[in-house]
């Protein structure tokens, strides 16, 4: 099996013309895709109807392509967008794929990129946010690992479209149905599947409360009106063929670079100032995480993040963290989305980066 990884930059929201572009020349299939992840330049709040437009534009490209419903296309592609490009941020989308008819039989002698989709089962709004949303989430995680046959330490992102479903009519919504209960119990849920807290001392009480548990690897949304969270996983794997692999790194605040300087060494690319273009054109993907920090204080200086009445905190957030990361990698197609329950420390939060090795 062998996982691929390509990016394309966008011009409005229901820009496809790159990836259409690349189905029509042969360099990727439609059968083979698994997922695609984008950045979009709404606001990121609940009235950013750029996602939507992505989304639509992406499920009626791919219908044709494939020559199915409309309908057909999210059960096996995951369509995940995350609204808001402020700063240098620029509007991109990466799409994953995978091909091939199995698994190397015997291990390689490194191990390269391997992604898996997963997908809970149905949950109703009474479960959402709870310790049974967390149960659920890990049993999936654990399915992935599985399939890539990795341990948890080849993990390095999870990303997921976490579900958050409308309480029955007539029926007041629970007070754990929202989408950051959502959040923050499918971000303990991939914690939990791979050894990252102790799942069996985990309650309700704990969920987007107990900020000291966290997963150093997921990178959560929550989709109103989504029943079934889909999960991707990413991992180095021995059994599977790709060009790139992974690494991730956890920022402890949101001006916190020498993790990723780390992650750089690590990648093979350079910690010493901005990489150099050939580095950068190295880089697939970067994907983080981010909020303001809600003591109102970076390293013992006050900020104003959230109590600025013009500027949303969260658009604050992202813009800081993607100029923070393209100073250091010389790109701006990064992926920072915002509300960051469970994933990393509180303030930070995790960096995955795929790189190209050939």
């Amino acid at each position: 099996m062998r996982a691929g990884v390509h990016l394309f930059t966008a011009t409005a929201p229901d820009d496809v013309e790159g990836l259409a572009r690349a189905l029509r020349e042969g360099h990727i299939a439609a059968a083979d895709i698994v997922a695609i992840i984008g950045k979009t330049e709404g606001n990121g709040a609940r009235n950013d109807f750029t996602r939507a437009m992505a989304t639509h534009a992406f499920t009626r490209l791919l219908a044709e392509e494939l020559a199915i419903p409309e309908s057909d296309v999210g059960q096996g592609v995951m369509l995940s967008f995350s609204g808001g490009s402020e700063g240098v941020i620029t509007p991109h989308y990466v799409v994953c794929t995978k091909s091939g008819l199995g698994l190397r039989p015997e291990p390689a002698t490194g191990k390269r990129l391997a992604l898996a989709l997963a997908r809970t089962r149905a949950f109703d709004a009474t479960e959402t946010g709870t310790i049974v949303m967390v149960r659920e989430t890990a049993a999936a995680v654990r399915r992935a690992l599985g399939e890539l046959r990795v341990t948890p330490d080849d993990v390095h992102l999870v990303h997921i479209k976490a579900a958050f479903p409308t309480a029955a009519a007539g029926i007041a919504s629970p007070a754990r149905c929202t989408m950051a209960h959502a959040r923050a119990a499918s971000a303990l849920g991939v914690a939990a599947a791979l050894g990252e807290v102790d799942s069996d001392a985990l309650t309700d009480d704990d969920i987007g409360a107990r900020l000291d548990l966290y997963s150093q690897v997921a990178n959560v949304s929550a989709k109103p009106g989504l029943c079934v969270s889909e999960i991707l996983v990413l991992a180095n794997s021995l059994y599977w063929d790709s060009s790139c692999r992974i690494y991730h790194a956890v920022m402890r605040d949101i001006i916190d670079i020498e993790p990723v300087r780390a992650l750089l060494v690590a990648a093979g690319l350079s910690a010493c100032g901005q990489l150099a273009l050939d580095q950068t054109q190295r880089i697939r993907a970067i994907f983080a995480k981010s909020d303001a920090d809600s003591t109102h204080v970076v390293r013992g200086y006050r900020h104003t993040m959230w109590t600025d009445e013009d500027f949303s905190d969260m658009r604050y957030s992202r813009c800081v963290v993607g100029a923070v990361l393209a100073a250091l990698t010389g790109t701006t197609a990064i992926y920072v989305s915002t509300r960051a329950e469970h994933m990393g420390p509180s303030g930070g939060g995790p960096v995955a980066m795929i790189v190209d090795d050939e």
